[in-house]
């Protein structure tokens, strides 16, 4: 008999509505889990290391900050420049407000406003998948970070997916928010 483990967040999402995507990964694929949890621990590690944490995120292609098809980049709204990114160091210093994606959507400016709130947040948006120079349907998690005297720093971290929706995405960063509790 073959034994099948779920995360508590993917039983969650399983027992509730089983969406098409639960369990349907390739394993050079990140998972909504993996990067909600990287950012999460992306802003414990720039919390815990202050300003100087930044330059651990940059053109850095073999840190904890980057694995399978998806990495971490951090951002400031307020000042509108990316502070920090892996694979794309040409962006690093640059605004970053009026940048658009293939589809002329306007990405950081929604990415600002998700990351304002509690649980942060998902946005939809196209971008090339690492290695690729065309575009594919990009879906990122962002969250603010408390920096040092800098409250407006957000990090964020992607998936690429054509199937998920925006909003069953929110509902997972909820629940990954809300305390375990311990099974009977």
């Amino acid at each position: 008999m073959r034994k099948i483990m779920f995360s508590f967040v993917g039983l969650a999402l399983v027992c509730s509505a089983a969406p098409t995507w639960v369990g349907a990964a390739d394993p050079g694929t990140a998972t909504p889990d993996e990067v909600i949890t990287k950012v999460h621990e992306a802003v414990q590690y720039l919390k815990d290391k202050g300003l100087a944490g930044f330059s651990d995120f940059n053109n850095n292609k073999d840190s904890r900050w980057v694995w399978k098809d998806s990495y971490v980049f951090v951002y400031s709204c307020r000042d509108n420049v990316m502070i920090a990114h892996p694979l794309r160091p040409d962006m690093v210093g640059k605004p970053i407000l009026q940048m658009k994606d293939d589809k002329e959507h306007f990405l950081f400016k929604d990415m600002c406003k998700a990351g304002d709130n509690a649980d942060g947040g998902w946005v939809e948006y196209w971008w090339p998948k690492p290695g690729e120079a065309k575009s594919s349907r990009k879906i990122s998690y962002v969250h603010s970070a408390e920096v040092s005297f800098k409250p407006d720093i957000q990090v964020g971290s992607g998936i690429y997916d054509d199937k998920m929706s925006v909003e069953d995405l929110n509902k997972l960063a909820i629940q990954a928010k809300q305390p375990k509790k311990d099974a009977p």
